[in-house]
């Protein structure tokens, strides 16, 4: 099944999505031939700071440091410099992601295809949608250089190939309301009670006028009972 926007998945059903076992990183470049996926979260205790900046529609997205493994044990990942490449030459994921947003300033290729899933609770995701990558920078934490990369909602989809979807009047429900949803309507559908296939929706959808940004305007829907919604709106 075709994930959308704002559907709620286990991390098991997130691995499903993507054909794989496990997805242990954050970074991946290229895991389908269409497009990137990378997972974020901005939870007070993720390892990364991610930021939705305030048109609603940008994520700002921190760059992953390099495991022990490609260095030696002596190696500590969080007190030195993002890596671009490892001592081998070859590109980290970090360096995929840069030389995509490189092609991209430069006019050679279109944007790179960036699917991204956020983290709302343990065992929790949300399809956060697929996102443009446009650009990228070096700045300094006030410890070392990290990356950050800027990543724009799409107006294309993955299905079998990449489709052009219209993306206005649309605006990414922030991580806090996500969460203050998830609590209050106790993860589950607001008309059923079912617990599976839901996905946040907008009581009163934003096109209309309804906010992304209140808890007041989101609300649990199982796939049925979004579906009816939908066919509804005129």
């Amino acid at each position: 099944m075709q994930k959308i926007q704002d559907d709620i998945l286990s991390y098991r059903e997130m691995c499903d999505a993507e054909n794989v076992q496990v997805l242990q990183r954050g970074m991946n470049f290229r895991m389908n031939l269409a497009y990137s996926v990378i997972l974020m979260s901005q939870r007070s205790n993720a390892p990364y700071q991610d930021k939705i900046h305030d048109d609603g529609t940008t994520i700002e997205y921190e760059g992953h440091d390099v495991s022990k493994r490609s260095y030696d044990n002596s190696y500590d990942p969080k007190t030195k410099d993002q890596p671009e490449k490892l001592p081998s030459g070859r590109l980290t994921q970090n360096g995929y992601f840069i030389k995509a947003a490189k092609d991209y300033i430069d006019d050679k290729t279109t944007p790179e295809l960036v699917k991204v899933y956020e983290k709302v609770f343990p065992g929790v995701w949300s399809l956060k949608g697929y996102f443009d990558l446009i650009d990228y920078k070096t700045i300094h934490d006030g410890k070392r250089n990290i990356f950050r990369y800027i990543l724009k909602l799409s107006e294309r989809q993955e299905t079998s190939g990449v489709e052009t979807i219209t993306r206005e009047h649309t605006r990414l429900i922030p991580s806090e309301v996500k969460r203050e949803v998830w609590k209050r309507d106790e993860g589950k559908c607001v008309i059923c009670g079912d617990t599976k296939n839901l996905h946040f929706d907008h009581d009163l959808p934003f096109a209309k006028g309804g906010t992304s940004l209140s808890a007041k305007n989101v609300r649990l829907l199982c796939m049925t009972h979004n579906l009816q919604k939908s066919d509804k709106i005129q």
